[in-house]
């Protein structure tokens, strides 16, 4: 898809899997593609309905927490568009745990039992609840990959105000809860994830996607407590199944390596895949929308004509 121009637009920036427009640097157009990348590398061939599944979990989960803090979103216009307000982010991610999985749970494996300043209990196994959800930000690197930080380091280094910060930890906590309650309705278990916040009007806003597959993971309750008694695997809900794809075609993103080709059949299975965690996150059919480039385009600019 070629970029669009619209009225007033100040800015266009193009990131991995989103398109994203400023405009009278008030309101941003943020358009979901269906590029999916994994090892921070875009992968050949765009999923179908991918920017819609997405973008759209995106939006259930920002109206189902807008009585928990303000957010960006004013309007979404197209399936796989949002336009919401321009905030002066913060630049960290606040990343919340309720298991010890992932990187927190490398990081216990490797020996150390503090993580971002939090100290970790002894004695847990992987994937195991923390006795609280913890909060391991991470600064938003601007290259590279994203670095840990602590809440002390983000006072002393400026990133948020001691005040802010409060403000910050009590928000995403509890977001997670929210997420955790809409999870159990589905039968699921939200684990971990992300949210960006930034300033407006001096006030502190939820930005970004919220507890959408992509920054968030999720497994699945039926039988989680006898998976772990057995030291099982669990079973989960994200994009996992593109990385370990990759991986065991020899692809993890590094020098020299190649992506694997990615035939009809196997892009097909990843926007099935999609559309099923679509409808297992939020509970509702899923509806492929197929819009072109100009309906797209004029729903945009009819919408933000309505802004002003």
């Amino acid at each position: 898809m070629n970029a669009y121009q619209f009225p007033g637009q100040t800015r266009f920036y193009k990131g991995k899997v989103r398109d994203v427009y400023t405009i009278k640097d008030e309101w941003l157009v943020m358009i979901a593609s269906d590029r999916i990348s994994a090892f921070d590398v875009i992968l050949p061939r765009p999923i179908p309905y991918k920017g819609q599944v997405l973008n759209q979990i995106a939006a259930y989960m920002l109206e189902a927490t807008r009585d928990i803090c303000p957010n960006w979103l004013l309007d979404v216009p197209a399936p796989n568009v949002s336009i919401g307000q321009k905030c002066e982010p913060f630049k960290i991610e606040m990343v919340v745990r309720g298991n010890l999985t992932g990187h927190a749970w490398r990081t216990y494996a490797s020996g150390k039992r503090t993580l971002c300043g939090v100290a970790l209990p002894e004695g847990m196994h992987e994937n195991d609840y923390f006795p609280t959800p913890i909060i391991t930000p991470s600064t938003k690197a601007a290259a590279g990959h994203d670095e840990d930080i602590s809440k002390e380091e983000i006072v002393a280094q400026g990133l948020a105000t001691e005040a802010d910060w409060k403000i910050l930890e009590q928000y995403a906590l509890a977001l997670f809860a929210r997420g955790k309650e809409i999870a159990a309705r589905q039968g699921l278990i939200l684990v971990d994830t992300k949210y960006e916040f930034g300033k407006y009007k001096n006030a502190v806003y939820l930005m970004d996607e919220v507890h959408t597959p992509d920054s968030s993971r999720y497994f699945y309750a039926d039988g989680f407590e006898e998976r772990q008694a057995n030291r099982e695997r669990q079973q989960q809900l994200s994009k996992e199944f593109v990385r370990e794809w990759l991986i065991a075609n020899n692809f993890m993103g590094k020098e020299g390596q190649t992506v694997p080709e990615m035939n009809d059949t196997w892009v097909n299975t990843i926007s099935g895949r999609y559309i099923e965690l679509y409808e297992k996150v939020i509970g509702k059919q899923f509806v492929p929308e197929f819009w072109d480039e100009q309906k797209t385009h004029d729903s945009i600019v009819h919408a933000l004509n309505k802004l002003g």
